[in-house]
């Protein structure tokens, strides 16, 4: 039953779905007015000092756990878990920790990774971006 609801199946279309509407919470959810810069919930989060940047990474590394489903190599899975721990890291500098989200979008470079796979492995769930 649950497969034939949209997006929530196991078929990479579903998978990347999942993985584009995560990415878009975490990195580019809303505009800062005055900045007219995107921002997500990942940013938010690194407000919260070390659990914030906890949360966040245990969301970027559910997009990681959804692109192992997919088949992708263990170098891809490693580039991906660095981006993650890289961010963790970033973000649990006390009191500046945001900062270094605004730069560095590790959701975002994991999406580019996943999407370059899914393009080369499952073209049939290739999208027009606009």
């Amino acid at each position: 039953m649950i497969d034939n609801l949209p997006g929530l199946g196991r078929d990479p279309a579903s998978v990347r779905k999942r993985i584009e509407t995560m990415e878009a919470l975490l990195e580019r959810a809303f505009v800062i007015p005055g900045l007219n810069r995107a921002v997500g919930l990942d940013v938010l989060l690194d407000i919260i000092p070390v659990a914030g940047s906890a949360i966040a990474a245990a969301l970027g590394g559910w997009m990681v756990w959804e692109a192992r489903n997919l088949g992708m190599s263990r170098w891809q899975m490693a580039r991906m878990m660095g981006n993650v721990g890289f961010d963790f890291l970033l973000g649990a500098i006390p009191w500046i920790g945001a900062v270094p989200d605004f730069f560095f979008r590790s959701n975002s470079r994991n999406l580019k990774i996943i999407r370059k796979h899914l393009d080369r492995h499952h073209p049939a769930t290739a999208t027009i971006d606009r």
